[in-house]
């Protein structure tokens, strides 16, 4: 049956429904009560409660960090479709899809050669509800298997700058901390069928039904399946199939105690012109909190996570497992009248085994052990407030490693925060940096491979300079030493070898800004600009190969403006134009010329059903992100039923 044919036949029919949808709501719309999602004033927005920056709940205005907030409802007035989709909605990260499941992300640049599918991205820390989606294979995120249901999405916290006192190693420009909602803010059932009328989207249905149990037994569970092909509409092969389910539950058997279990499983194939991966994994993870008192409380995580690669079409494929098993403990507590200690303590063990002949050994166990403290120190209340603290962290790579912080914030008035930070943080090694052999078995960083490390100084004032805009802004200067290079050695088979040849430098500036126009009209969106200046500190170092594929390549300017409209009778429409400037690449590298996206979404809805018409980059057939493969435009339909 024609795939291709079908899903336009499908789409006919969503955009007659949401035709004779329209002209009956003109003629009597008052028999189909709304149901719009819920809209967040700019109040509320600002008040949004964010914890990456300091593991509690602070309100986004005095957060002494550039951080900003997707929240849900950017998320569900925008047109994105998957994960990765979703973050580019955050200005201060800077994304580029090289296919239909690879993606290139990073904060502040250093994010590795845009055609290497974003496996040298390896300086930015994701976690989804606390749980890291590190691997240790190449230090980075395989973003093709992080499929998210982003209607049960609260929030995606996005923090620009280092984060490795509180969080670790690889948290070295930036944190995405995303969030979601409780089994109790999902309750009853969630039905979407997305289907598109060009080849770059195939496929995507979801379902999930939330009850409970009892008083205080919460649970939901949920599938999903898409078939996407995300690149030029001739390139058959390119393509992404994915089928994922999982579940979750809270239970509150007390105002002082809430226990939460979640879990995922997945299976899905990644194809494109070279490469046949077979993904599969499944994760498990319980999180309990306790609390003694306002001030005072502990928090007890666990999880396990499994993944297993598989990639090539021989009959003797090539396989990565990784096996991960982690116990994080927290404690907060009150130390007297203006000082708030929060330490911790974790242990994270993972195994991994392959085939692969140019890893040796073959099977590696890298446990890490860590330890922090951190004290937020009321120097002057409600206006002066100091936060220092430091990380201890041992890897079975570099051994012991520090990293220490300091955070001062000045709260003018209840709507102007200046603050300033300066901090440490290291990327570990993983196995790609240490453990690469060439054919006659040698390694490839025979002297040895140390931590990457920054020294990050930054400056930002948040500020509300009327009731109806909000605006943030925040200026860094980043010092690296040790950065990964390839550096020549005629003395080998392999005449190169893998080292800590490259220092650098790099500086920007970020703002953000949310303006609510009128009760029906918001706009939000951002701009960054960065530089960077890269050097070698030894002559073996070979520039043009280390500078362009490890430290990558990284737009000097970017923009994102979102805006979110409400029209009458019951209907939506929302536009997110996005602005990433030139990759000038230097031999062999391709460079990429700067473009302009444009998507659109238009909605209407009743009270349990949404119908929608969405377009992606809709200013021109198809366009360049990386320099291998186009991205073109693409329209879809999408039907959403909630009870």
């Amino acid at each position: 049956m024609n795939t291709q044919k079908n899903a336009k036949e499908i789409l006919l029919i969503l955009s007659l429904t949401l035709l004779s949808t329209l002209i009956f709501a003109q003629a009597g719309d008052s028999l189909l009560p709304s149901s719009k999602l819920k809209k967040l004033s700019l109040e509320e927005l600002m008040n949004i409660e964010v914890t990456s920056v300091s593991m509690q709940p602070e309100k986004l205005t005095e957060v002494a960090s550039a951080i900003q907030v997707i929240t849900h409802e950017d998320i569900q007035r925008s047109s994105v479709l998957t994960l990765p989709d979703a973050l580019q909605l955050a200005p201060n990260l800077q994304i580029a899809q090289a296919n239909s499941h690879n993606f290139l992300i990073t904060a502040r640049g250093f994010g590795g050669l845009p055609s290497a599918n974003g496996d040298l991205s390896n300086k930015l820390l994701v976690m989804i509800d606390g749980r890291s989606v590190y691997s240790p294979l190449f230090g980075g995120v395989f973003w093709n298997v992080q499929n998210l249901m982003l209607e049960d999405l609260d929030r995606i916290e996005v923090v620009s700058g280092p984060g490795g006192t509180l969080w670790g190693a690889n948290a070295v420009n930036g944190v995405i901390n995303i969030e979601s909602k409780s089994a109790k803010e999902t309750q009853g059932i969630y039905v979407s069928q997305e289907t598109g009328m060009t080849s770059a989207l195939q496929n995507i249905t979801e379902m999930r039904y939330g009850g409970m149990i009892g008083d205080n037994l919460y649970y939901r569970i949920y599938g999903q399946y898409f078939d996407q092909q995300r690149s030029s509409p001739s390139d058959s092969v390119n393509r992404n199939n994915m089928a994922q389910g999982g579940f979750r539950m809270d239970y509150y058997p007390s105002k002082a105690n809430t226990l939460n279990l979640q879990g995922d499983i997945y299976s899905g194939i990644q194809n494109d012109l070279s490469n046949l991966t077979l993904s599969t994994g499944q994760n498990l993870m319980g999180h309990l909190t306790h609390i003694f008192s306002e001030k005072s409380n502990l928090t007890i995580k666990l999880y396990a996570d499994f993944t297993t690669y598989q990639v090539g079409n021989s009959s003797k494929p090539q396989i990565y497992d990784e096996s991960t098993y982690d116990i994080d403990i927290k404690y907060r507590l009150p130390l007297g009248l203006r000082q708030s200690i929060l330490m911790g303590a974790g242990y994270s063990y993972i195994q991994d085994m392959t085939n692969i002949q140019s890893l040796n050994p073959e099977s590696l166990p890298m446990p890490v052990a860590s330890g922090f403290i951190q004290d937020e120190i009321t120097c002057i209340p409600d206006l002066l407030k100091l936060t220092i603290g430091s990380k201890l962290l041992h890897n079975v790579f570099t051994g012991y490693e520090v990293q220490p912080s300091a955070r001062l914030a000045l709260t003018l008035r209840k709507s102007h925060t200046i603050w300033a930070s300066v901090s440490r943080a290291v990327r570990t090694p993983s196995r790609f940096d240490v453990d690469v052999t060439e054919a006659s078995g040698q390694s490839l960083s025979p002297n040895g491979f140390v931590s990457e490390k920054v020294n990050a100084y930054e400056l930002g004032y948040r500020m509300r300079p009327i009731e109806n805009l909000s605006l943030s802004f925040a200026a860094f200067f980043n010092q690296y030493t040790d950065l990964e290079s390839i550096n020549s050695d005629t003395s080998k088979l392999t005449p190169v070898i893998i080292g800590n040849g490259l220092d650098a430098e790099s500086w920007g500036f970020e703002f953000t800004g949310n303006y609510q126009a009128n009760p029906w009209w918001r706009l939000r969106g951002g701009y960054t600009l960065f530089e960077k200046n890269v050097w070698s500190t030894n002559s073996s170092v070979l520039p043009v190969i280390s500078v362009n594929a490890f430290e990558g390549l990284a737009p000097e300017n970017q923009f994102i403006i979102q805006s979110i409209m409400d029209l009458p009778k019951n209907m939506s429409f929302d536009l997110t134009g996005r602005y990433v400037g030139e990759l000038n690449a230097t031999a062999p590298t391709v460079s990429t010329p700067a473009y302009f996206t444009l998507d659109a979404r238009l909605a209407k809805h009743f009270k349990h059903l949404e119908l929608s018409i969405i377009g992606q980059n809709l200013l021109a057939p198809e366009y360049l992100e990386t320099g291998i493969y186009p991205i073109p435009r693409s329209v879809y339909g999408r039907i959403t039923f909630r009870f």
